[in-house]
C-alpha cells in the first residue's frame, strides 16, 4: 500500500502546558488546541462555552436600532410588512424565522421568494409584485446588498426597505434605511461569517430586546477593589453599557485618599446621571471611600437581589468568589472582577427575560439548518449558534420537522452537522431548485399535523424528483464534460447544456466529482427570458469568486466563495463570456495537488478510552473551517476483516485490538487501492477518526480509517 500521506504541525510544550493551566483541559486537547492554531482567549470560548450570554449582541450592528424602530411603528401604524427571501435553504430559513416572529407579534406580514423562473434574490418582477400588495416595508432576508436599482423602485412607490443579507456588498450600496450585514465595511459587527438566517436572528432577537425594559438602557457598572501591594491603592473600574452594548470604560488606579473624585478621570462616566450598578453597595462604598476620602457622594444602585434572584448560585457570595468560578473571567486578560460582573449582569438582564433567552433558542434549529446548508466557517458564535441549534433539532420541537427528520432517520438520537448537510438541507434545497420554494418555507411555518405529514412528502417527492432530474442531466452531459477537459488541457470543465436553472448547483458539483483531476466547473444553464444562469464548483487552490471576478463585465450579477459560487448574464454575452473564459482559463497555473490529511494528535494504547470522544465531541459542530480530528495510532493489531455491501465499492469493516479492547472501524473504499495487503494478525499505523453511530436510538463509538499501513515486520 502507499505510504500515508499526512502532515502534524510541531507544538511547543510550554504553550500545550499553559493551555492545560488556564483552561483545565487534559493534554489531548490542549494539543489539538495548539495544533489548530487555536489558543487566543477569543477564539477558544466559543469551543469551551455554550450559553447565550457569548453571543454578539445584535446592537452591534450600527444600523439595528434604525430596523427596530422601523418594525416597531410599521405595528402601531397597522402597515404592512413584505419579508422578500431567498429559495436556498438559507433563503427558506431565513424567511421562515423572520415571518414566525413578525406574525406573533401581530404585525400583518406577506412573505415573498423568488419561484418558478425568477432569479435568486428579489428583482424588479419582484418590485412590482411588493408594490402590488401594498407594502409598507419590505425586509430582505439572505439577500439585498447588491439590489441598488431594485430597492430605489421601492423607494420611488413609498415603500421603506430594510437590507438583512450576509453576502459581500458592491461598490454602492442601496439606499435603504437600515443594512444589517456583517460583511459591509463599516457595519460595527466582530463576526463577518454568519449565514442570512443568523442575521435574520439578530434582527428577532433585538426586536425581541426592544420588548422590555432593557431597550435603550443606559447603565454604569462599577466595581473597586485593593490595589497590589499593602493596601495603599485602589483600582477602580467603570464600563458603560447602551443595550448591554459596552461603548466607554475606564480603569484607573488610585493612591488611597491622595485624589480628589473630581480630579479622577472616572468623573466623566460617574457624573453622567447614569444609574451605576454595583454588586453589594456597602462593600463598594467602604473601598471607594478609601480611594477618595470618607466625603465621596456616588450613589450606587445594588443588583445583588435581582441577581440572586435570576441566577440562584451567586447567593451569598462576594463579587471575588464568584469570579474564582466565572467563565469570564477566565478569558479575561486582566481585571477579571469587572469582566466577571459584567458576565453577571448581562447574564442576569437576558435570562430574567425567556424571551431573549429559552424561548429564543427554540429558533436556533432553523438557523443550524441555514447555517450548515450554506456552508459557513463554524467558528467564532456559529459554533454556539449551531450547537444550540443541533441540541434543538434534536429534541424534535418544531412540529413542523417531525415528519422530515423521522423520513430522513434522523429520529431518536443527537443530529450533527453532517446530518444536516446529507439529510436536511438537500431536501429543503430540491423545492427552490424546482422552482417551488414555498412548499419548504410552507413546511417550516405549518403547525397542524396534516400539513405537516403532506407538506413534508410533497418536498420529499421534490427531492426525489430532483434526484431524478439530476441523474438525467448528468448522462446527457458526461460525454460533454469530457470533451471539455480536453479542450481545457484537463485545467477546467465548462458545460453549456440545456439543463434548468435550478440543477446547475447539483450538476456542477457532480461534474466535479466524477472528474476529481479537474481544478474548476462551470455549468450554464438554458436561456430563460433573455437570461442565464450559471453555477461554479472548484478544488485545490482555485478560488470561485475570485475568478468570476475576472469574467464580472460578462455578467448581471455574481457571489460566492472560495469551493463554490453562481453568476448570471444575459444571454447575448454568454458567447463573450465563453471567450473571455477560455481565455483566462489559458493563462491560469493552477493545480490539483493531493492534500495531506492533518493529524490532530497521535494517541497510545491508553489514550484510546472513552476520554478521546469526548475530545472529538468537545470539537463539535464540525463543518466549513472546523473538520473532524484525526488520530494516529500504531501497533493495533486485526483481528477480523468483513466485507461491507457491494464487494464493487471496497468498503470493509476492520476490528482492531488496541490493548484489551477491540474497535469495530471503517474503511471505506480500501479495496479499491491496488496495494491493499491487510491480513488478520497485521499490525496497523492507522489514521482514523471517531464518532458515534446511532442503532435503534443506542450510540456505539467506532472509528473510521482515513489511511491505514501495515506496520514493518508483520506477517
Amino acid at each position: 500500500m502507499r505510504d500515508l500521506r499526512y502532515s502534524m504541525k510541531r507544538v511547543a510544550p510550554e504553550i500545550v502546558r499553559r493551555f492545560c493551566e488556564r483552561y483545565k483541559t487534559d493534554l489531548t486537547c490542549a494539543n489539538i488546541f495548539a495544533r489548530r492554531s487555536i489558543t487566543a482567549p477569543g477564539e477558544v470560548r466559543y469551543y469551551l462555552e455554550n450559553g447565550l450570554n457569548w453571543l454578539h449582541s445584535p446592537f452591534l450592528f450600527k444600523d439595528m436600532e434604525e430596523a427596530v424602530e422601523r418594525i416597531l411603528a410599521i405595528k402601531e401604524e397597522g402597515g404592512r410588512i413584505v419579508i422578500f427571501g431567498d429559495r436556498d435553504a438559507d433563503g427558506v430559513t431565513s424567511s421562515a424565522l423572520l415571518g414566525l416572529e413578525l406574525e406573533g407579534m401581530g404585525l400583518d406580514v406577506v412573505t415573498m421568494l423568488p419561484e418558478g423562473d425568477e432569479p435568486y434574490g428579489i428583482s424588479m418582477d419582484a418590485v412590482k409584485r411588493i408594490i402590488d400588495v401594498g407594502a409598507s416595508l419590505v425586509i430582505t432576508v439572505d439577500n439585498g446588498v447588491g439590489a441598488v436599482d431594485e430597492v430605489a423602485a421601492l423607494n420611488d412607490a413609498g415603500i421603506d426597505v430594510i437590507v438583512t443579507d450576509h453576502h459581500i456588498a458592491g461598490e454602492e450600496l442601496p439606499d435603504a434605511i437600515a443594512i444589517i450585514d456583517p460583511k459591509v465595511p463599516g457595519c460595527g459587527y466582530p463576526f463577518e461569517h454568519l449565514a442570512g438566517c443568523g442575521v435574520a436572528s439578530k434582527l428577532v432577537w433585538a426586536l425581541r430586546f426592544a420588548q422590555t425594559p432593557l431597550y435603550k438602557s443606559h447603565v454604569i457598572l462599577l466595581h473597586a477593589e485593593p490595589g497590589p501591594g499593602e493596601d495603599t491603592t485602589t483600582i477602580v473600574q467603570a464600563v458603560e453599557l447602551y443595550n448591554l452594548v459596552e461603548t466607554d470604560r475606564v480603569v484607573e488606579e488610585l493612591p488611597n485618599g491622595a485624589v480628589d473624585f473630581s480630579r479622577s478621570r472616572l468623573v466623566r462616566l460617574l457624573t453622567r446621571g447614569l444609574p451605576i450598578m454595583v454588586l453589594d453597595k456597602d462593600v463598594e462604598l467602604r473601598q471607594l471611600r478609601k480611594a477618595f476620602g470618607p466625603g465621596v457622594d456616588i450613589s450606587l444602585v445594588d443588583m445583588r437581589k435581582e441577581l440572586d434572584a435570576v441566577i440562584p448560585r451567586s447567593r451569598g457570595r462576594s463579587l471575588f468568589e464568584l469570579t474564582t468560578e466565572s467563565r469570564a473571567a477566565l478569558y479575561a486578560d486582566g481585571h477579571p472582577e469587572i469582566e466577571a460582573l459584567l458576565s453577571l449582569f448581562t447574564s442576569c438582564c437576558i435570562y430574567k427575560h425567556p424571551s431573549l433567552s429559552r424561548d429564543y433558542v427554540k429558533m436556533l434549529d432553523l438557523v443550524a439548518i441555514g447555517t450548515v446548508a450554506d456552508m459557513m466557517p463554524l467558528v467564532d458564535e456559529n459554533r454556539i449558534l449551531v450547537r444550540l441549534g443541533l441540541k434543538e433539532l434534536g429534541r424534535m420541537s418544531r412540529p413542523s420537522l417531525i415528519q422530515l427528520l423521522s423520513a430522513q432517520g434522523l429520529a431518536n438520537h443527537p443530529i450533527t452537522a453532517h446530518d444536516i448537510a446529507w439529510n436536511i438541507s438537500p431536501v429543503i434545497n430540491s423545492a427552490g431548485r424546482l422552482g417551488c420554494p414555498s412548499v419548504a418555507l410552507s413546511l417550516l411555518k405549518a403547525t397542524e399535523p396534516q400539513d405537516c405529514y403532506d407538506l413534508t412528502h410533497k418536498l420529499l417527492d421534490l427531492n426525489k424528483e430532483r434526484q431524478r432530474l439530476g441523474d438525467d442531466a448528468w448522462q446527457g452531459a458526461r460525454g460533454k464534460a469530457k470533451e471539455s477537459l480536453e479542450s481545457f488541457g484537463s485545467k477546467f470543465i465548462l458545460l453549456d447544456i440545456d439543463t434548468p436553472r435550478g440543477l446547475t448547483g447539483a450538476l456542477a458539483t457532480r461534474t466535479l466529482k466524477e472528474n476529481p483531476q479537474v481544478p474548476g466547473v462551470v455549468v450554464l444553464s438554458a436561456e430563460e427570458d433573455g437570461r442565464v444562469s450559471a453555477s461554479m464548483r472548484s478544488r485545490g487552490s482555485l478560488n470561485c469568486r475570485d475568478f468570476l471576478s475576472l469574467l464580472k463585465d460578462h455578467m448581471l450579477d455574481f457571489g460566492g466563495h472560495k469551493y463554490a459560487g453562481g453568476f448570471s448574464m444575459s444571454g447575448a454575452s454568454k458567447e463573450a463570456f465563453k471567450a473571455g473564459l477560455e481565455e483566462e482559463v489559458m493563462k491560469m497555473d493552477y493545480s490539483i495537488e493531493e492534500e495531506e490529511l492533518a493529524v490532530d494528535s497521535l494517541v497510545s494504547d491508553a489514550d484510546m478510552n472513552l476520554n478521546l470522544i469526548r475530545a472529538v465531541e468537545l470539537f463539535e459542530p464540525y463543518g466549513e473551517a472546523n473538520p473532524p480530528l484525526a488520530f494516529m495510532h500504531s501497533g493495533g493489531k486485526v483481528v477480523d476483516i468483513i466485507t461491507l455491501g457491494d464487494v464493487s465499492k471496497g468498503n470493509i469493516k476492520v476490528n482492531v485490538q488496541i490493548g484489551n479492547t477491540v474497535w469495530p472501524c471503517l474503511w471505506w473504499g480500501a479495496r479499491l487501492d491496488p496495494g491493499f495487503d491487510i491480513s488478520i494478525g497485521d499490525r496497523l499505523t492507522m489514521i482514523f477518526r471517531m464518532n458515534r453511530n446511532y442503532y435503534r436510538g443506542v450510540g456505539n463509538v467506532q472509528l473510521t480509517i482515513l489511511q491505514a499501513k501495515k506496520m514493518e515486520g508483520d506477517a
